[in-house]
């Protein structure tokens, strides 16, 4: 089970956009943060602006906890090349992140969830963490026995989203191909993400 206790929508509410672009989302009809406090708004700091643009990164993939968000951070510092185009890689090479793009889930929650749950194989081989590193080329697949839940079958006809090109699947065999690492241009967000920013925080 994900550690979130919080509603995921009031993580849309907070931010004041619709973060992962569901029609559900109470944000459609009432566009201020939660709270008797919600509707004041106030012009943000620079600090402000880039604290933003971390929490809804963060929050998009499920809310990752800080500590391992900062890790993906030194991680992406670490590698050569743009440090924030390294950062979006390393999180839509997350295996819940590669599930939920495959359409095997209704949202990145319920991705991880189902990947705890022991309901996805990668190469053949059962993997139960949401943060494993999917690889190019890895093929990922729905387990046997999970291929007639409920819950799969309403993400795989969902027609909410598409398929990212950096990926190749197949919904009827409920089995698909990581081809290559994307860019973030590639990456199909709902809502403006700034790594750039996220990069600027955490190297104040």
């Amino acid at each position: 089970m994900t550690k979130r206790t919080e509603s995921k929508y009031k993580i849309n509410r907070r931010l004041g956009v619709n973060l992962w672009g569901r029609s559900k989302s109470p944000i459609n009809k009432r566009e201020y943060g939660p709270g008797q406090h919600g509707q004041r708004r106030k012009k943000p700091s620079d600090f402000g602006v880039q604290l933003m643009a971390k929490q809804k990164l963060r929050g998009y993939y499920g809310n990752i906890g800080e500590k391992q968000f900062y890790r993906y951070y030194e991680e992406a510092v670490r590698r050569r090349g743009d440090t924030s185009e390294n950062l979006i890689e390393l999180l839509e090479r997350r295996l819940d992140a590669v599930v939920y793009r495959m359409k095997f889930a209704i949202t990145p929650f319920a991705a991880r969830q189902f990947v705890s749950h022991g309901h996805i194989l990668v190469n053949d081989r059962r993997v139960n963490i949401a943060s494993y590193q999917v690889r190019d080329d890895d093929v990922i697949e729905v387990r046997e026995k999970s291929k007639q839940l409920a819950v799969v079958l309403d993400a795989t006809q969902s027609a909410e989203r598409d398929v990212p090109e950096y990926m190749e699947v197949d919904h009827r065999a409920m089995k698909g191909r990581f081809t290559r690492a994307p860019k973030l241009a590639d990456v199909p967000y709902p809502v403006q993400m700034e790594p750039n920013l996220v990069v600027e925080f955490y190297s104040r």
